[in-house]
C-alpha cells in the first residue's frame, strides 16, 4: 500500500463504474481515473450540464475513454428510483458513493429529511439497494462509500436521525459520516451472512482541496468562513488528485478487505492510501441494525436479496 498511486490502478477493461458526484473534484478525479483504466463510467450527477461538462473534459483528458451521464440527485428519491429504473448496463462491478454535502444551514431535501442525512446517508443507502441486483449479479463486484474524518466528531442519534430537535451544521454532518461508515459495516456483514463475494468498503480523502469546504459558508452568507476555507484548500490541503487515491485504492486494489475504511497515511490528513483509524460506535452491530432498519422505513427501499 505504502507509495500506492493512480498508476498502480489494476487493468479496468470491461468493467462498469458508477460515481456519483463525478462532475467535480473527488468524484471527477474517481471517475476520469477509472476511465483511464478502461473502465465504462457512468457519471451520476444532479445537473445535467455540469456532468455533461465532466464527461467531455475526461474525453479529452483521456482519449477513448468510455463515460456517459446519467442524471441523479440524491437528495430525491424519486430522482434515485428513475436512475436506478433506467440504469442501461446488465452489470455493476463498481458503485462509488462520493457525493456529499458539509456543514450547511438547515434544510431539507425533496422528500422532508434533514438534507445532510438525507444526501450523505439515505440517498446513497436507497441507490446501493436499488442497484443491488446488478451489484450482486456481477462476480468481484464492490460498494465504496466516501466518509470523513469527521465522523469521529458524532455518533448518530437514532431517536433524532433529521435534527429535529437541535441543528448544528458540523455535527450533523460528522453524524452524516458515522452513518456512512455504519452502513457500510451492516452491508458488509449482511453481505458475508449471505454468501455473497459482493465487497463494501469505506474511503475517505484526508484534507483535500475541493468546493465542499467553501459551499457551506457560501450558502450561510458567512464571508469570513467562507474565505478560511480557501486559503486552507491553497496552503494546507492535498490536491483533489491526491485525496481521490484512497478511494480509488478501495475500490481496485486486490488485498483490500471487506468492511476496511481507507484514508491517508499521514495523520489521516495527506499522503498514500492506508488503513485508517473509525471511532468504536461505526463497528457497533446493534447500531448499525437499528440504522438500517430505519433506512429502510425512510426511504422505502427494502434490501430483500439480503434478508436474513
Amino acid at each position: 500500500m505504502a507509495g500506492w498511486t493512480e498508476k498502480d490502478i489494476p487493468d479496468q477493461d470491461g468493467r462498469v463504474a458508477v460515481v456519483t458526484g463525478a462532475n467535480s473534484g473527488l468524484g471527477y478525479v474517481t471517475a476520469r481515473e477509472l476511465a483511464r483504466r478502461g473502465a465504462r463510467v457512468v457519471l451520476a450527477c444532479r445537473s445535467e450540464a455540469r456532468g455533461t461538462e465532466a464527461g467531455d473534459r475526461i474525453a479529452t483528458e483521456v482519449p477513448g475513454a468510455e463515460v456517459e451521464f446519467g442524471q441523479l440527485d440524491l437528495g430525491d428519491l424519486a430522482s434515485v428510483r428513475r436512475f436506478a429504473a433506467a440504469f442501461p448496463h446488465d452489470r455493476l462491478d463498481l458503485l462509488v458513493n462520493n457525493a456529499g454535502v458539509m456543514a450547511l444551514p438547515y434544510g431539507t431535501t425533496a422528500d422532508g429529511f434533514e438534507t445532510q442525512f438525507g444526501v450523505n446517508h439515505l440517498g446513497h443507502f436507497a441507490l446501493t439497494g436499488l442497484l443491488l441486483p446488478a451489484l450482486l449479479g456481477t462476480p468481484g463486484a464492490r460498494v465504496v462509500t466516501v466518509s470523513s474524518t469527521m465522523h469521529s466528531v458524532a455518533n448518530i442519534d437514532i431517536t433524532d436521525l433529521n435534527s429535529e430537535r437541535r441543528y448544528r451544521r458540523w455535527i450533523a454532518y460528522a453524524r452524516s459520516k458515522t452513518a456512512n461508515l455504519l452502513f457500510t459495516h451492516e452491508l458488509a456483514r449482511r453481505l458475508t451472512a449471505h454468501g455473497s463475494d459482493l465487497v463494501a468498503v469505506a474511503a475517505h480523502p484526508g484534507y483535500a482541496a475541493t468546493n465542499l469546504q467553501t459551499e457551506g459558508a457560501r450558502m450561510s452568507g458567512r464571508k469570513v468562513s467562507e474565505r478560511f476555507m480557501q486559503i486552507g484548500n491553497r496552503f494546507f490541503a492535498q490536491s483533489a488528485e491526491a485525496g481521490a487515491l484512497p478511494t480509488l485504492y478501495a475500490a481496485t486494489a486486490p488485498e483490500v478487505r471487506p468492511d476496511s475504511f481507507t484514508g491517508p497515511a499521514f495523520a489521516g490528513w495527506r499522503g498514500s492510501p492506508a488503513a485508517s483509524w473509525r471511532a468504536p460506535w461505526t463497528l457497533d452491530d446493534r447500531a448499525g441494525e437499528r440504522l438500517w432498519t430505519a433506512s429502510e422505513e425512510l426511504t422505502g427501499v427494502a434490501y430483500d436479496q439480503l434478508k436474513e
